[in-house]
């Protein structure tokens, strides 16, 4: 049931056309870049400062490859506690700790044939990098009460607008880690560097606004 609801929610987003639209060469070279990458299992790192339309490039990712038809999972990374990461990611049995009053399918079982977007992951705290990191490396988890041991088929595209060298340098990311996210790297310039979009996308927001308003889409 609660996958069913998550497609119905999700499915409208995925068939419709991407809006990952300009005619600059940046943008134009994003999507060589997505394009060539889909229609395979890499993990993806997508880099680019905030409102840069990272996670429409996570998404177009999925839209474009082999797991199209099953489940685009989105997760903060910035608001997952460190006592509740194994529950949020790995899922949980009813009893298996004090507050766990029924099952929970974490995001690795929610996303299982499908993609897993790791928003924030350069804010991801050192001990639940190490977690991440196993799974990553062995394709293996427990859900938290089980004792049996499962494997995930998850394609990751992690996303983050933090500077991960910076991060790696100062000890703050972990190395392993980060050259595991990083096997094939797409970076979104900003808008400022591509300035020919603006009317663009100015005419997509101004389209979205009337229909919010109920006013007639004009023909451009």
């Amino acid at each position: 049931v609660r996958e069913v609801s998550y497609l119905r929610a999700e499915v409208t987003a995925l068939r419709s056309p991407t809006e990952m639209i300009g005619d600059s060469q940046g943008i134009g070279e994003v999507r060589r870049l997505v394009s060539q990458v889909a229609p395979s299992d890499l993990t993806v790192l997508v880099t680019g400062e905030s409102g840069t339309g990272k996670e429409l490039v996570a998404a177009e990712i999925h839209r474009l490859s082999a797991r199209s038809g099953r489940n685009f999972v989105r997760v903060n990374c910035a608001a997952i506690t460190e006592t509740l990461f194994e529950s949020e990611f790995f899922g949980h049995r009813r009893g298996s700790f004090t507050g766990a009053v029924a099952d929970r399918t974490g995001r690795f079982g929610e996303a299982e044939g499908g993609t897993l977007a790791l928003d924030e992951i350069g804010v991801l705290r050192t001990e639940m990098q190490a977690k991440l990191l196993r799974v990553l490396e062995t394709g293996e988890y427990q859900v938290v009460g089980e004792s049996r041991t499962r494997v995930a088929d998850v394609r990751v595209v992690a996303i983050t607008n933090e500077d991960l060298t910076a991060r790696v340098k100062d000890g703050a990311f972990r190395s392993d880690l980060y050259y595991r996210l990083n096997v094939f790297p797409i970076s979104v310039p900003p808008l400022r560097d591509r300035r020919v979009d603006i009317p663009v996308l100015g005419n997509l927001f101004l389209r979205r606004a009337r229909l919010a308003l109920g006013r007639p889409i004009r023909q451009e």
